[in-house]
C-alpha cells in the first residue's frame, strides 16, 4: 500500500476542513439526494440533463468528502516554534523586499491543504516559500519564479 503524504496545516487550517467536511456530509449531499429525485421524476433518464448534472454534482461531492476525510486523517498541526523567532518556517509570517528597491511583501507560509494567495497564505510546497524556510531575518537570497529570478532580503519574521 502507498504511503499516505502529510497534510501540513494550521489548528485554525483543520477546524476549516471540518467544518467543510460536516456541511458537505449533511446539507450539500441531502441536497444533491433532493436534486436526483426531482429530476429522476422527469422521465427519461438518457436524454435528462438535470440528471445528468446531479450525478455528476454527486460525484463531486462525494469525492470531496474523501479527499477532505484523507486530509483531516493525515494532518501534521503546525506549531509555532516560539524558540526561534528569526527563522522562516512554517506556520510563520515573513516579510521580505525584492531588492533592489521593490515593494515589501508579506506571506504566512501554510501546508498545501490551506493554501490561500488571496489571502497572504502560500503553500510550504511553492518555490518562493521552499527558498525562504529555514533562512533568518536580513539574509538576502535568490528565489526562483516562473518570471525568471529575483533577489529578496527577508526583513521580519514572526
Amino acid at each position: 500500500m502507498a504511503e499516505e503524504k502529510s497534510y501540513y496545516m494550521t489548528e485554525e487550517g483543520k477546524a476549516k476542513l471540518e467544518k467543510e467536511l460536516h456541511y458537505l456530509k449533511t446539507e450539500r449531499r441531502q441536497e444533491v439526494v433532493e436534486r436526483i429525485k426531482i429530476a429522476r421524476d422527469f422521465g427519461d433518464l438518457s436524454e435528462n440533463s438535470e440528471y445528468d448534472a446531479a450525478k455528476d454534482d454527486q460525484a463531486f461531492v462525494e469525492s470531496r468528502i474523501v479527499q477532505v476525510e484523507n486530509m483531516i486523517r493525515n494532518a501534521v498541526i503546525i506549531e509555532n516554534d516560539n524558540d526561534n523567532t528569526d527563522i522562516v518556517s512554517l506556520g510563520k509570517t515573513v516579510t521580505f523586499k525584492e531588492l533592489p528597491d521593490g515593494e515589501e511583501e508579506e506571506y504566512i507560509i501554510v501546508g498545501s491543504a490551506e493554501a490561500d494567495p488571496f489571502e497572504g497564505k502560500i503553500s510550504n510546497d511553492s518555490p518562493i516559500a521552499k527558498s525562504l524556510l529555514g533562512h533568518t531575518i536580513g539574509e538576502e537570497l535568490v528565489v526562483p519564479t516562473p518570471a525568471g529570478d529575483m533577489s529578496v532580503k527577508i526583513l521580519k519574521v514572526k
